[in-house]
């Protein structure tokens, strides 16, 4: 029996202006479409945590100068340790970064910024990604939906997401405790309480395993960093493809066609 081939390709949130290296992703899994037919997905990986993930680096439009800009949080505990799909945005934040923004890119993408509503982290930059015109066509599978967890196999590291002074934290389970990397060798850590696959998120080394038990996918579109750590071996029946070449690639991709 053959199966009609399934591309995918990972990323977290990575700015409210995509990196370039996801740009670079989407294109390769097009022109990988293009070439075999079949179904791209983009498993969008909203549970992770690490703020730096979501820097956005603009160039001005007359200066060619850069210019690094990052979402802001309604407090410390949440910017740290909540999953990009729980990190509210405060309103000023969205005021004040519209203003900015005509320095920096064309007036359509100021407009959709402005246009897209301020709830979490991982909305907002899936919403501008949409506008952008970048996901036409592409199925969106999240790590942090319920549906998706409950699908997905047992994986023996994982975090998990708990309440934590008045925030809901992403903590690594570790016996009967749950611990925040707090930075270097220090650790935040408080006892384990019960729960269940819907809070469930994998760890880096197994999220390829976790990942591909729901989509089966049958290629898939690594990123340069990805390609030194992923372990090829966890999911041996899929084709793996480096995602094209592309200069720039930790900055915004802003252009207005592609």
């Amino acid at each position: 029996m053959t199966t009609s081939p399934i591309i995918c390709f990972g990323q977290q949130p990575c700015g409210f202006f995509p990196r370039r290296f996801l740009f670079a992703k989407i294109q390769t899994a097009r022109r990988l479409q293009s070439e075999i037919g079949g179904e791209i997905v983009f498993f969008y990986h909203d549970s992770d945590h690490d703020p730096r993930e979501t820097k956005t680096i603009l160039r001005h439009r007359k200066s060619n100068d850069p210019f690094e800009l990052n979402f802001t949080f309604e407090n410390k505990l949440q910017r740290k340790f909540s999953p990009f799909y729980l990190k509210r945005i405060p309103q000023d934040w969205h005021a004040k970064t519209a203003l900015q923004l005509p320095a920096y890119v064309d007036k359509v993408w100021v407009e959709a910024f402005k246009n897209t509503p301020v709830t979490n982290v991982a909305d907002f930059c899936l919403s501008m990604y949409h506008q952008m015109g970048l996901l036409e066509g592409i199925r969106i599978a999240r790590s942090g939906d319920p549906a998706f967890r409950r699908a997905a196999c047992d994986v023996p590291e994982y975090y998990v997401d708990v309440p934590h002074e008045g925030e809901i934290v992403r903590a690594r389970a570790d016996g009967g405790e749950f611990k925040l990397h707090a930075g270097g060798e220090s650790f935040v850590t408080f006892p384990a309480t019960p729960f269940t696959k819907d809070q469930i998120s994998p760890t880096r080394d197994t999220r390829l395993t976790w990942m591909q038990s729901v989509l089966h996918c049958t290629h898939y579109v690594t990123g340069s960093g990805e390609q030194a750590y992923l372990r090829k071996e966890d999911a041996p029946e899929i084709i793996y493809h480096g995602r094209d070449p592309i200069e720039r690639s930790d900055e915004a991709y802003t252009e207005l066609s592609h």
